[in-house]
């Protein structure tokens, strides 16, 4: 049986994300960010709170990077989710290069994304970036035979917002539509 907890955001765990931009002035700044979503098979959603620092830069420049964290730097990426930018200079907490659109991109991080903002919403103090992916960086070793990203390699750390906890991931369970394929030939009496 189970037990109504109320009106709770139940949709953890979401991959923990540290996101660079670069204000009007040139300056790099990084913020850890976990809401993060899938729009669209080309577009992705952050959802800001509307205090922090970057968001002055995202909302000038409509550019941003998303950097995944792994094991190797999440205490680091942890550090920045808890000082300012507006009072503490985040710019060299990582090693980094600019991307092709000029976005900063973390050598740590095995998979980053070049982002470019295409429509805003404010709801509940949060701004709400919707992206489109300009650029993809792949760490090489990361990728699968047919050149995509492999998440079992890439192992990107994952946020659970109700207790705080960074949670691990790697582990492959089955392929998507193989399973379901797999069970309806059993029970619909086709198994071979």
């Amino acid at each position: 049986m189970k037990k109504n907890i109320g009106n709770k955001l139940a949709l953890y765990p979401t991959p923990a994300t540290v996101v660079g931009t670069v204000g009007e002035d040139g300056k790099v700044n990084w913020m850890l960010v976990a809401h993060v979503g899938i729009v669209s098979h080309s577009k992705l959603m952050l959802s800001v709170h509307s205090a922090h620092y970057s968001v002055k830069a995202i909302d000038a420049t409509k550019r941003l990077a998303v950097n995944l964290i792994d094991e190797e730097f999440l205490a680091t990426a942890d550090y920045a989710g808890t000082v300012s930018g507006a009072k503490t200079d985040k710019s060299g907490l990582f090693k980094y290069h600019l991307g092709e659109a000029g976005m900063p991109i973390i050598e740590q991080s095995p998979l980053a994304m070049e982002c470019e903002v295409i429509d805003t919403y404010e709801i509940d103090g949060f701004k709400n970036y919707v992206c489109s992916i300009l650029d993809t960086y792949v760490e090489e070793e990361k990728l699968d035979r047919q050149g995509k990203p492999d998440y079992a390699k890439l192992r990107p750390v994952l946020f659970e917002m109700p207790t705080y906890k960074y949670l691990r991931t790697g582990d492959v369970l089955g392929d998507c539509m193989k399973m379901g394929k797999a069970l309806g030939e059993t029970i619909n009496g086709n198994a071979k």
